[in-house]
C-alpha cells in the first residue's frame, strides 16, 4: 500500500507536470509513442511485449491528481484562508471568544504540521466549514496535497466514476480519496442514508483510522446521531481531537441567536441564585433545610451539569426558579439553552403539522431532543394523549442514552409519572430527583432575606 509521503510526492510531481506538459518536448525515451519494448534477450518473459513508459505512467498521475484537485472544489473557496478567519467572532461572550479562539488555535497548528484527525462539530454558520477550508488552502500554498469535499459532494464523485464516459474507474477513484495525504470531510452527517453511501463512507473512515492518516472531518450533529461503528473511530481520544464550537452563526452577528424561539427563558430573566428566596425564619426547620438542600443542589449543578437533575413539589415551592436560575447561569456563561413548560412543547410541536407552519416536525423535534442544555417544566402526564406521552418518552430516553444535561421539575410525585418517563428520572445513575417540601409561596422578598439568600 502507498503511504501518505510517497501520494505527497507524487502529487507535487504531478501538478509540476501538468503545468510543463504544454511545453515539454516528445519524450527521448518512447519518442512520443507512449509504450517501450524492453532490450532483452529472446526467451526472455519480457521479450517483444510492450509496456508503459514513465511518461505514460506519468501522465496517467497528472490525470489522476487533476481529478481529485476537481473534487475539491477548493478553486471556489480560496477566500477562505486562516488570515481571513475571525478569531475573535463577532458579539461573542467572552466565554464564547475564548472557545472560538481556541478551536482556532488548534487548526493553525494542524495545518502547520498535519497529525490525526480533528472533528470540528458546531451549529450552521459558525466557522467550522472556514476553518476547515482554511487547513486545506493553507497546505496547497506550501504545494502539499490536500483533498476538501463535502460529504454529499464525495459520494456523488464516486458514484460518476460508473458513468460510461468516465475516464477513471471506481476502483482507482475511491482509493485516491481514502489514501489522500490529507482528507477533510465538511457536512459529515448530511449524506445519503442508503446501505451503499454508509458502507462507502465507513471503509474510507476505517482505512484512514487504521492508517493514521490526516484528516479533518466537520458536522453538526451530536455525536450520538451517528452510526455507530463510524462514531468509534471518530470518539477515539488517541487519534482524534474534538473541538466543539460554541459560536452562533456568523451571518447573523448582532442578532440575539441566544434562544430557540421556543424558548421562554426571558420570562425568567429575574429568576437567579441571587434573587432566590430561602425563606429562613417563615418555615418549620425540616422544610427549611429541605429548601436549602435544594438551592445547594441546583447551584452545584449549574456549576457542573453532568447527567439529569429533576425536582418535584407543590406548584410556587420554588422549583421553577431553581430550573430557570441554573438556565440563566448557562446562558451567561455564553451556552445554549433551551427553556420550556412541557405543555408549550407539546403545543409546539402539534403546531408543526399546520400547512401555515414554517418549520418541520423533524426539524423541531431534533431541536429539542437533541438541545445542548434542555429544561423541562411542569412536567405532568395527568392529561396526555398516548401521542404526547410517546413523543416526551422519545425525548427522554434520547437524553437519558446520550446523557445530556437536562433538568425536569413537575408537581407529580416521581412515582405517579408514566412509568417509562418515571424509570428514566428514579434512575440514581443517571438522574439526581430532588423532592421540595417547602409549601406554596408567592410573598414579597425582604431585604433581610435578600442578603441572605445572596451569601
Amino acid at each position: 500500500m502507498e503511504t501518505s509521503s510517497s501520494i505527497e510526492s507524487e502529487w507535487r510531481t504531478a501538478v509540476a507536470a501538468e503545468k510543463a506538459e504544454a511545453e515539454k518536448p516528445p519524450c527521448p525515451v518512447c519518442s512520443g509513442m507512449g509504450f517501450v519494448v524492453p532490450d532483452v534477450p529472446l526467451g526472455h518473459p519480457e521479450y517483444g511485449r510492450a509496456t508503459p513508459c514513465e511518461c505514460r505512467r506519468r501522465d496517467i498521475k497528472v490525470r489522476q491528481m487533476a481529478g481529485l484537485r476537481a473534487a475539491s472544489q477548493l478553486e471556489l473557496l480560496e477566500d477562505q484562508t486562516l488570515e481571513s478567519f475571525i478569531p475573535e467572532g463577532i458579539g461573542l461572550t467572552e466565554a464564547k471568544r475564548r472557545n472560538l479562539r481556541m478551536a482556532y488555535e488548534r487548526c493553525v497548528e494542524f495545518a502547520m504540521d498535519p497529525s490525526g484527525w480533528i472533528l470540528l462539530r458546531g451549529g450552521y454558520g459558525c466557522g467550522k466549514t472556514h476553518l476547515a477550508v482554511a487547513i486545506a488552502n493553507n497546505r496547497i500554498a506550501q504545494n502539499r496535497p490536500a483533498i476538501f469535499t463535502t460529504v454529499p459532494d464525495l459520494l456523488d464523485f464516486l458514484r460518476s466514476s460508473f458513468a460510461p464516459n468516465s475516464q477513471v474507474g471506481f476502483d482507482e477513484r475511491f482509493e485516491q480519496i481514502r489514501s489522500a495525504p490529507l482528507l477533510i470531510l465538511d457536512d459529515f452527517g448530511t449524506e445519503s442514508g442508503t446501505p451503499w453511501a454508509r458502507e462507502k463512507l465507513f471503509q474510507i473512515l476505517n482505512h484512514r483510522y487504521n492508517g493514521r492518516l490526516p484528516t479533518v472531518i466537520t458536522t453538526n450533529y451530536e455525536l450520538e446521531e451517528i452510526e455507530l461503528r463510524m462514531r468509534s473511530r471518530l470518539v477515539d481520544p488517541g487519534l482524534v481531537h474534538i473541538v466543539t464550537i460554541l459560536a452562533p452563526d456568523f451571518r447573523r452577528a448582532g442578532v440575539d441567536q441566544e434562544q430557540s424561539e421556543l424558548s421562554s427563558l426571558n420570562l425568567h430573566f429575574d429568576q437567579t441564585f441571587a434573587s432566590f428566596d430561602l425563606r429562613q425564619g417563615a418555615l418549620p426547620r425540616a422544610d427549611q433545610e429541605n429548601l436549602q438542600r435544594a438551592y445547594e443542589i441546583a447551584s452545584s449543578y449549574a456549576q457542573g451539569p453532568e447527567d439529569w437533575l429533576a425536582f418535584t413539589g407543590p406548584h410556587g415551592c420554588g422549583k421553577t426558579h431553581l430550573a430557570a436560575a441554573i438556565a440563566n447561569h448557562w446562558r451567561q456563561q455564553g451556552y445554549p439553552v433551551l427553556f420550556v413548560g412541557v405543555p408549550d412543547l407539546l403545543d409546539d410541536l402539534r403546531a408543526t403539522f399546520s400547512p401555515d407552519s414554517t418549520t418541520s416536525y423533524s426539524k423541531r423535534f431534533k431541536e429539542i431532543r437533541a438541545a445542548r442544555y434542555l429544561i423541562l417544566d411542569d412536567l405532568g402526564m395527568e392529561s396526555a394523549t398516548n401521542w404526547a406521552r410517546e413523543k416526551l418518552y422519545q425525548i427522554f430516553d434520547y437524553r437519558y442514552n446520550a446523557r445530556l444535561p437536562t433538568v425536569i421539575t413537575t408537581a407529580t410525585p416521581f412515582e405517579e409519572l408514566d412509568s417509562r418517563l418515571a424509570s428514566r428520572v428514579l434512575d440514581p445513575t443517571h438522574c439526581t430527583p430532588f423532592a421540595i417540601m417547602a409549601p406554596w409561596y408567592r410573598g414579597g422578598k425582604t431585604r433581610g432575606a435578600r442578603k441572605r439568600s445572596a451569601r
